[in-house]
């Protein structure tokens, strides 16, 4: 397995079972070890995202999130070039998990814990290929609370196919492996104090895609 030195530009790709890209972020690595790679992205990372996400973004409309999804289904999107905002991010990727957790920070520090629900990781030469499953988990910083998020549209996407039935199957072991993880202070949150005082690193420039011109930078082969 590739290893990625703490610093470098890394590119996480979520993939379609079509081969299709879906959309691309921009990421340093923080840390890559054998239990997990852990990267980070700032404002003003690059990015590139399912044109209707971002129209969905812009107009404040959650509905055509929908069509996206719908989009998705079909086989036919387009992308659209976007940039990271508001937040620093820290995520932790174990590369079997169904799962990764993330840490969202504002000038304020720790905003919240994040556990998005998605495909193990395929390493690639530029960083690694994994698959958003709909379906997340928000943590209070303390650890102490936690709601689900976007359960309407899991509901959606599996009604449409996008997510199958072993992949809902796993999506399910995965929730209560994450809510162990919470239980026991297991992962990454056995680290928690220190991974909520971690900060971007000043003197690392926003993470850019490794190439111009808007193009995803190859479907899976």
């Amino acid at each position: 397995m590739e290893t990625f030195e703490a610093g470098a530009t890394v590119v996480r790709r979520d993939v379609h079972r079509s081969g299709r890209v879906w959309s691309e972020q921009a990421l340093r690595v923080v840390a890559d070890t054998g239990e997990a790679l852990v990267t980070a992205c700032a404002p003003g990372a690059q990015a590139l995202w399912p044109a209707l996400y971002a129209k969905a973004r812009l107009d404040g409309d959650r509905s055509v999130r929908t069509e996206g999804f719908d989009a998705m289904a079909t086989g036919e999107w387009e992308l659209a070039p976007g940039m990271w905002q508001e937040t620093e991010l820290l995520l932790w990727k174990s590369p079997a998990a169904w799962f990764s957790i993330n840490a969202f920070f504002t000038a304020a520090g720790l905003r919240n814990w994040y556990v998005n629900f998605e495909h193990p990781t395929r390493r690639t030469a530029a960083g690694f290929d994994t698959f958003d499953l709909t379906v997340d988990l928000v943590i209070d910083p303390d650890l102490g609370t936690w709601t689900w998020k976007d359960e309407d549209e899991y509901v959606h996407v599996r009604r449409l196919g996008i997510v199958t039935d072993i992949e809902h199957q796993a999506v399910e072991l995965a929730r209560a492996h994450v809510l162990a993880m919470l239980e026991e202070r297991a992962g990454p949150f056995v680290d928690a104090d220190r991974w909520a005082s971690w900060r971007w690193e000043p003197t690392w420039p926003a993470p850019r895609l490794p190439r111009s011109g808007g193009e995803p930078l190859g479907q899976r082969s």
